[in-house]
């Protein structure tokens, strides 16, 4: 027999199928290869009785690398469908299937010793025939009979490895080797399951998506309308038909709260696959999914791509964030990945937000999505009170800190009530910069064209693009002056300054730096959720999502942070932003407040934030957009180049420019915008970055992307790599 298949190599030297021969290999199979002159991994993707090739030449597949095939051919279909689409290489494609562990044969299912007695005697007659003066064997064997079956290395811990060898011998005991699943979360508290009548919109909701198990849905729901159990429900009804089910959440911070509400509901049918996880944790989740043990996936954006049969249904909450779009190798959209595979399955696609994605709003009111909509809050609690405060004014009457004056007064108004704040502020570390005041020096990355931030924890300027530290400046390094000026105020200045407030409170923060173990997003939230801190302080991961009945205040410190950024998506991160994190407040009896700071007090997207008048938000927001021919009404397509190299960037995207010059010549109606330039971010990692964007019509895509793709394929410079973004998120 005759197997393609693709070398686990991410090159595009090689992005091609290999011929090998061999017997009885699955397609789908992971495989140990000879490539070259060495032994390398790769994936079956197909097999067949002939080749183009001198069939005597082909070389045979060593041995399979796992006694399954780890890849189904669904997933196969998929992994097509997202090189057609997104132009990536076949590698990186089907990396994206399987725990990366275990390429390299890296982690493989834990086995442990297990202790157990070796007779059913009763304990009166196992301590007969044991000497008096033993007592740890004894105990031992006490412990044994009341407990049962126990791990080695608790029974050492216990009782001495002395007094288990000695029970051993004389065939008292016996050991045995057995699997132990790793579950991430394991010390998670999921409590009770209980039932919840549904209201009436959301029983209508329920009914409205499963009436059609094929359908296309958009949940549009303002913060604190019930969506969650609208999931959950439609979770149980497909479950009980005997189908999976995929459950996608944006943040990983926000997987422990789904976890916990799907572990009451369902138990160990849930699985949980997301980057944070320990590769063991990863891999015995995967498997568990494989092979059919776990019947939902639930996670972040990796977890569209569970290794589930029979699909029923795939949500996706808060479809609108930008997290569902990877905008690094391989990039693809989550959204259109989760349509494929729920036409592949015949299953229903569930998109949810308070704050739905334009794009995503508009196909829903020209037919491509079914709206649904829950307009108020459970029971028909209030919307939080925003109080929108300037910040110029602030200013001109000598405040001049993070914290409006208005702000502090509710603050303490809050927490004299025993209630709970929270406050955004989309910006880690302690300053945004470090620039010398006598010869305008700023702290850059070395490897990133890009200003440090300071971080006074551990006193490192960082790279938030790359991650390098150096050590805090205390001289210039071009004039040796000692005299610094700082920028924006971040997350650990905060705490800093609240701490200096309100001393006897406890405050927590979240971000990127509190969330680098393992876990760390669950026991912040678990510690917040309990009443341990009184002032949670975060990022964008404290935004969207959180539910905690005593949060009756969220002061939003910035509210004009990405509102100017050079991008036709500013308005819309804006408005879902501050729309989102405002819905944290008052989602329990007590009525909520927001505090909304800005310079910028009249600005109509934070008027319309301020009131969640999506409606009003969308109406204005697509009236600029078709005239513009922004997305929806066209697709932005950037193609990246990146090298160590500057001439050799430049001079690859100019002869590709060139052949899409004339492309553009030959379809002339295909494209609104044509234009090469330097990224904003000029270099990033030791690599110069420059691209070519375009805006294409819609109604062109199926003719002139694989033009495109084509033409990005053609003779590549050594050092130079090429990526195709479709609608990307971050134009910088």
């Amino acid at each position: 027999m005759i197997y393609s298949v693709i070398v686990d190599l991410s090159a595009s030297e090689v992005d091609r199928i290999f011929d090998y021969k061999g017997e009885g290999y699955s397609v789908g199979t992971r495989v140990l290869v000879s490539f070259g002159k060495r032994p390398t991994e790769g994936y079956i993707i197909e097999e067949k009785d002939k080749t183009d090739y001198d069939e005597n030449k082909l070389k045979e597949i060593i041995r399979p690398l796992d006694d399954f095939p780890a890849i189904s051919a669904d997933l196969l279909e998929l992994g097509r469908f997202m090189r057609r689409e997104y132009h990536l290489r076949w590698a990186d494609v089907l990396r994206l299937f399987i725990p990366a562990e275990m390429r390299g044969n890296r982690v493989k299912l834990l086995s442990k010793q297990q202790v157990s007695l070796a007779t059913q005697d009763s304990l009166d007659v196992i301590l007969a025939s044991l000497k008096p003066n033993a007592t740890m064997q004894r105990d031992l064997v006490t412990y044994l009979y009341l407990n049962g079956a126990t791990l080695a290395e608790t029974i050492n811990a216990e009782f001495g490895n002395s007094a288990l060898r000695a029970l051993k011998q004389k065939g008292i005991v016996v050991s045995q080797d057995i699997v132990v699943r790793r579950t991430p979360y394991k010390d998670l508290r999921v409590g009770n399951f209980e039932r919840h009548t549904l209201l009436p919109a959301q029983q209508a909701a329920v009914e409205a998506v499963l009436s059609d198990k094929t359908g296309k849905f958009l949940l549009h729901g303002v913060t604190g309308s019930g969506k969650t159990e609208v999931y959950l429900t439609v979770i149980e009804k497909i479950v009980a038909q005997g189908k999976t089910c995929i459950m996608l959440v944006p943040e990983i911070s926000l997987t422990p709260n789904m976890l916990r509400q799907l572990r009451a509901r369902f138990g160990d049918s849930v699985a949980l696959l997301h980057s944070g996880l320990s590769s063991g944790e990863r891999f015995d989740e995967w498997t568990r999914l494989k092979n059919g043990e776990a019947k939902i996936a639930v996670g972040a954006r990796s977890a569209v791509f569970a290794p589930l049969t029979d699909i029923g249904a795939i949500i996706i909450d808060e479809e609108h964030d930008g997290s569902y779009i990877s905008d690094f190798n391989p990039r693809y959209n989550t959204v259109d990945v989760a349509q494929f595979r729920a036409e592949q399955n015949g299953a229903l696609l569930l998109l949810g937000s308070a704050t739905p994605s334009i794009q995503s709003y508009y196909k829903a009111k020209t037919g491509k999505l079914k709206l649904i909509e829950l307009p108020e809050r459970i029971n028909k609690h209030p919307l939080p009170k925003v109080e929108i405060v300037d910040m110029a004014l602030e200013t001109r009457r000598g405040n001049r800190g993070i914290f409006s004056s208005v702000l502090k007064q509710r603050l303490a108004e809050t927490l004299a009530n025993g209630n709970q704040a929270m406050l955004f502020l989309n910006r880690r570390g302690y300053s945004s910069f470090m620039m010398c005041t006598k010869c305008g020096y700023v702290a850059k990355c070395e490897d990133c064209d890009i200003t440090l931030t300071v971080h006074r924890e551990d006193n490192r300027l960082k790279c938030h693009y790359c991650g390098k530290q150096y050590y805090l400046l205390d001289k210039c390094p071009k004039c040796n002056s000692s005299a610094f000026r700082q920028g924006k105020i971040g997350t650990q200045q905060v705490v800093e300054l609240l701490h200096t407030l309100f001393p006897q409170v406890n405050v927590l923060r979240m971000d990127a730096d509190t969330t680098q173990t393992k876990e760390s997003h669950g026991k912040i939230l678990e510690a917040f959720r309990n009443g341990e801190a009184q002032i949670l302080v975060g990022t964008q991961m404290i935004a969207k999502g959180h539910d905690f009945p005593k949060v009756t205040l969220v002061g939003i410190l910035d509210g004009d942070q990405s509102l100017y950024h050079e991008d036709y998506l500013a308005t819309e991160r804006t408005f879902q932003l501050i729309t989102q994190v405002a819905g944290r407040s008052g989602r329990d009896k007590d009525v909520g407040t927001v505090v909304l700071q800005t310079y910028t007090p009249t600005h109509d997207c934070l008027q319309m934030a301020a009131r969640q008048d999506y409606k009003g938000f969308y109406a204005t927001e697509i009236n600029i957009r078709q005239p513009s021919h922004f997305p929806p009404f066209s697709e932005i397509l950037r193609i990246l180049y990146t090298g160590e190299k500057e001439k050799d960037c430049i001079d690859q995207l100019t002869e590709q420019y060139a052949a899409l010059t004339d492309l553009k010549s030959l379809y002339p109606n295909a494209f609104y915008y044509l234009d090469k330039m330097r990224c904003p971010l000029k270099r990033a990692e030791k690599k110069y970055r420059f691209q070519i964007l375009m805006k294409l019509s819609v109604d062109s895509l199926p003719q002139i992307l694989p033009l495109i793709y084509g033409i990005c394929d053609g003779k590549k410079r050594n050092g130079v790599q090429i990526f195709a973004e479709r609608n990307p998120q971050n134009l910088s």
